[in-house]
């Protein structure tokens, strides 16, 4: 709750009840006003013209009402008061810390039972959280019992957001096809790697589905990327900075289109948190970067690669029939063994903008 609050020349001092304290600049307060004049409820969107606030509006007058939920606030432009809530308010703390779910980041044998969903759990509203709270911390699940056609990857899709359209189509089925310009149409290995580093937004969400395996070999690979910049961060700063700041191009040229885009292979946010793992050795571009830099970068994306095919890191499982493969393909590396036979696949990709949204719907993130 609100404990006390103090008048200052351009911002109000607020003492909450857990010792916390946090200044507020008047400009600030006033443009977040959320009453009828300034805000409106049912669109959720701000009505107040900011260019045309004073930077220099002061506070009339200050009080805390409702057992310490609220403050109402009298605006040196306002005629009534403006009412503030105490969880608005330490949410949007400068010390504040949400309590979000935290990722997990693992090794092979640290994965368990809890990736595996049946298809009817996932579209249940109960089970629906459950596999959302696992895809968000462990980046990936197999959910089983799926009808084993394409129907059932446009349900999942759209039960967390929307399919994305890309060169690939919207819902799409793919078998081994030397014809395709990509290497994920052939019966050889992929080594780890994630999708579209030639796009300025890369997917967030891959879907596979296997709608019939009658083969030997092409197992799943997931490996968390998450993980492998932790281990380089801790065994080496340096190459951590230079995967995170080298920009590496990515390229894709064929069936009727030539994508390029630049990002770093560790994409950190503004608080140099990592927000997104981008790896993938088969689309690399040629690109120029200093000359004593250049055996650097070598040697750190030896040091990713090598971790990412390496064992330990490697969570493989063979997909059968009806079993609906889906990951964050901003954050986990996906590959596949060689195989012999058939094997037929349909998928989609689902933006990572609708992914986040559905975890915000249920305070998972």
């Amino acid at each position: 709750m609100i404990k006390n609050i103090k008048i200052l020349s351009n911002q109000l001092h607020i003492f909450f009840d857990n010792e916390n304290y946090e200044n507020f600049p008047n400009i600030w307060l006033r443009d977040h006003a959320k009453d009828e004049t300034n805000w409106d409820p049912r669109t959720s969107q701000r009505k107040t013209f900011t260019a045309l606030l004073d930077s220099k509006l002061y506070i009339k007058k200050a009080e805390i009402i409702e057992q310490g939920k609220y403050i109402n606030v009298l605006w040196s432009d306002m005629d009534k008061p403006v009412k503030y809530s105490y969880n608005f308010l330490i949410k949007n703390s400068l010390s504040y810390k949400s309590e979000k779910n935290k990722v997990k980041l693992w090794l092979k044998n640290e994965i368990n039972e809890d990736i595996f969903i049946d298809f009817e759990n996932v579209i249940s509203e109960q089970g629906f959280k459950f596999f959302l709270k696992n895809l968000y911390e462990y980046g990936f699940c197999v959910i089983k019992n799926c009808k084993p056609d394409i129907t059932s990857v446009e349900k999942i899709a759209n039960k967390i957001g929307y399919v994305r359209n890309s060169i690939f189509g919207g819902l799409w089925s793919f078998e081994s096809d030397k014809n395709m310009a990509d290497s994920a149409y052939t019966q050889e290995e992929l080594r780890p790697h994630t999708d579209s580093t030639y796009s300025n937004d890369a997917p967030g969400l891959q879907l596979l589905l296997c709608c019939h395996y009658d083969a030997e070999g092409g197992e799943s690979i997931m490996v968390d990327g998450f993980k492998i910049a932790d281990t380089i961060k801790k065994e080496s700063q340096n190459y951590f900075d230079i995967l995170s700041k080298i920009e590496v191009t990515g390229q894709y040229i064929g069936d009727g289109v030539f994508l390029e885009a630049k990002r770093p292979i560790f994409r950190l946010d503004a608080n140099k948190d990592l927000l997104q793992v981008s790896f993938n050795n088969y689309d690399r571009s040629a690109f120029r970067i200093k000359n004593d830099l250049t055996i650097k970068f070598y040697d750190a994306i030896k040091k990713f690669d090598l971790l990412a095919n390496s064992k330990e890191y490697q969570w493989r499982h063979i997909l059968r029939s009806g079993e609906l493969l889906i990951f964050n393909n901003w954050r986990v590396l996906h590959g596949r063994g060689s195989f012999k036979g058939t094997r037929k696949m349909s998928g989609c990709y689902i933006n990572k903008e609708d992914f986040d949204s559905s975890c915000r719907i249920y305070n998972i993130n």
